[in-house]
């Protein structure tokens, strides 16, 4: 993946900030995560799946649920797409790359998308050094 744009859908960013609201809306805040679907050469995502947050602390962690993950993965597989990327949400703070977001990324050439419970929405490519901003076209 070389462009600097990433294309979401409108439906793919309504479902992710539904679940970033839900999560925020827990007591105490989690952040929550998921896959993102759709075709990874133009960098397009056309849908977003829900995975569980199993990280130890969920208020400003998040670790996809590794067998829902691969169930999820295979799906999109099967229906002919791509993972794009991963999203996830900050409930408490804002929609940039947290040291621990770095720490944790695996997944050179991927989106990580960041958003925020109010709307705010962030996308990055991690190049296996760093985390290189992405221009967000909703479509």
């Amino acid at each position: 993946m070389t462009s600097s744009r990433l294309s979401l859908a409108v439906d793919a960013r309504q479902s992710v900030l539904s679940h970033a609201r839900e999560g925020a809306a827990s007591d105490p805040p989690a952040e929550v995560c998921g896959v993102l679907a759709g075709d990874g050469d133009a960098r397009t995502v056309t849908a977003a799946h829900p995975v569980s947050n199993v990280a130890d602390d969920p208020r400003v962690a998040y670790e996809l649920d590794p067998e829902e993950t691969v169930s999820i993965l295979e799906a999109i597989e099967s229906a002919g797409d791509d993972a794009v990327g991963f999203y996830h949400s900050h409930p408490e703070s804002d929609p940039v790359p947290s040291a621990t977001d770095r720490e944790q990324a695996s997944w050179p050439g991927y989106v990580y998308l960041i958003c925020s419970p109010d709307g705010r929405t962030t996308a990055h490519e991690w190049t296996g050094d760093e985390f290189r901003e992405l221009t967000i076209a909703v479509e």
